[in-house]
């Protein structure tokens, strides 16, 4: 391969190992080499005959194969790779992975490896929401893996909900961004925002209509949570408030989970005074003002829902008097006239920024990976090209870093 890069992709066994074989052509196609571990569990649902015909390399299955250890040890195995990638990762070697376990190949090489990895889950939606798996999860996220994943959809069981794996040009994305910015020297200092606190919103807000039914939307919480990790990686002393999101919570952030609008406003204030607020959270416009404390019943007679306006979380936090962040950032969603609506927005909020988007059903900006944002402040407005939710949190937190050291003392 011309790029000279090369990844170790380790299928471990679920369904969606299927995919493997299209992630080992798109990275093929961006001229990135492939090596395969593939577990016993992995050989029931792809072969080692088909992956050492799209890699054009042998595919290592044994940590006991005298031949496997003699030619590429599971210690050669890491060091002549770039990059490993875990893809399907399943339930199971998340937690072998996070236990250290090491009773195979794959897992064994995980242990012994000094690259980065990056992990692509795939599971069931139980297996997924499980509070070890979630556990697991933020655990590898602190040690420094990247976690790809998963998406919301329909399972292979007929379920439906977060645990499918991402789809493969999804991942090849990724890798090709790891390997892109590893070539980079970043313009911004490193941990250029220690010393400064960031609050951040994030996913939808749940309103109760009664103690079994809510009012919601589509939100993921996925731009959020990755604004949150951004600012911390710069240093910043962060705290995310999250309305319900099927997302781990990011490393070396506090995260205070809330449901309804009222509950995000008041643990937003409470977690003032700080030098930046992002309103990244769908929040609902409305609840029901007197909402039910049994369930409603269906009995042929459509309920009457009176609803009141939510708190406007942005204006309080942009309009304080006393304890106001030195910038404060909100997000405008819009399905039209995205940016004439988001500058009403930040002239009617009293806000610093906003960062507006086009969440369109067409563009699967909810719930998807990637963004288009536009950036408007008082004086100008930044057309931002479609990039992932990482990328944004990135490049925003650098624009934040940015602004602040420029600042007059």
């Amino acid at each position: 391969m011309e790029s000279g890069k090369r990844v170790l992709l380790i299928i471990s066994g679920g369904i969606a190992a299927y995919k493997s074989q299209e992630l080992i052509r798109d990275l093929h196609r961006r001229e990135i080499a492939v090596r395969c571990i593939l577990t016993d569990a992995g050989s029931y649902f792809v072969t080692p005959f088909s992956l050492a015909a799209l890699t054009g390399d042998k595919v290592y299955l044994d940590l006991f194969s005298l031949t496997d250890e003699s030619e590429m040890g599971h210690i050669e195995l890491s060091r002549d790779a770039d990059l490993v990638v875990v893809a399907p990762a399943t339930a199971n070697i998340l937690a072998k992975m996070r236990t250290g376990i090491a009773d195979d190949l794959a897992t064994t090489t995980l242990l012994a490896t000094d690259k980065q990895v990056m992990i692509a889950p795939a599971m069931n939606v139980r297996m997924w929401q499980h509070a070890a798996t979630q556990e697991n999860i933020t655990i590898l996220q602190e040690r420094g893996m990247q976690v790809i994943g998963p998406e919301e959809g329909e399972m292979a069981c007929g379920e439906y909900g977060m645990g499918r794996m991402s789809e493969p040009v999804l991942i090849a994305e990724a890798i090709e961004n790891f390997f892109r910015n590893a070539g980079q020297t970043s313009e911004e200092p490193q941990k250029s925002l220690i010393g400064k606190k960031a609050i951040i919103t994030s996913g939808p807000t749940h309103e109760a209509i009664d103690p079994v039914r809510y009012l919601a939307n589509h939100s993921s919480g996925r731009q959020g949570h990755a604004i949150a990790k951004a600012l911390a990686a710069l240093g910043a002393e962060t705290v995310l408030v999250s309305g319900p999101t099927q997302l781990a919570d990011p490393a070396n952030v506090a995260v205070k989970h809330v449901q309804s609008a009222e509950d995000m406003l008041a643990a937003c204030e409470a977690a003032l005074p700080a030098d930046i607020m992002v309103c990244a959270a769908a929040v609902a416009d409305w609840r029901v003002a007197n909402p039910p404390q049994e369930k409603i019943k269906k009995n042929g007679v459509m309920p009457s829902l009176e609803l009141i306006e939510n708190p406007d979380i942005l204006a309080n936090v942009s309009q304080l008097a006393k304890n106001r962040p030195a910038l404060v950032i909100g997000f405008a969603a819009e399905t039209k006239d995205v940016v004439s609506y988001a500058q009403a927005k930040l002239a009617k909020k009293g806000c610093d920024w906003i960062v507006a988007n086009d969440v369109s059903p067409e563009t699967g900006t909810f719930g998807g990976e990637n963004n288009t944002v536009h950036v408007i402040d008082a004086e100008t407005i930044e057309d931002w090209p479609i990039l992932s939710k990482e990328d944004i949190g990135q490049k925003l937190a650098a624009r934040i870093a940015t602004y602040l050291e420029n600042i007059p003392t």
